[in-house]
């Protein structure tokens, strides 16, 4: 694992998104740190204004979102907001596309 302290790593986003956007989870630091993964995902969902949606594209190394990231959402945000699975890119990647 990592041994970059998570509060060290560059945050995914400094800004609220009142658009739909993308949120870039696939770098070298989260090839290493499934749990950066997960707490910046819920950090881009935090930074996306209501009524939007982020596509959280995941390193591949992680596999399948369902395996880790899913029951993160769940547990966090419970009803209050709605994700599905868009598909796996060409680098091996996975995209999430949460709706706010």
């Amino acid at each position: 694992m990592a041994s970059v302290s998570h509060n060290d790593a560059e945050p995914i986003t400094d800004r609220l998104h009142d658009n739909s956007w993308s949120a870039n989870l696939e770098k070298p630091r989260h090839a290493d740190d499934r749990a950066l993964v997960v707490e910046q995902a819920l950090d881009a969902i935090e930074h996306t204004v209501s009524g939007n949606h982020v596509n959280l594209v995941t390193h591949g190394d992680h596999g399948h979102p369902q395996e880790y990231l899913f029951d993160a959402l769940a547990d966090e945000y419970g009803d209050e907001i709605e994700w599905n699975y868009v598909e796996q890119c060409g680098c091996g990647g996975h995209v999430t596309r949460v709706h706010v």
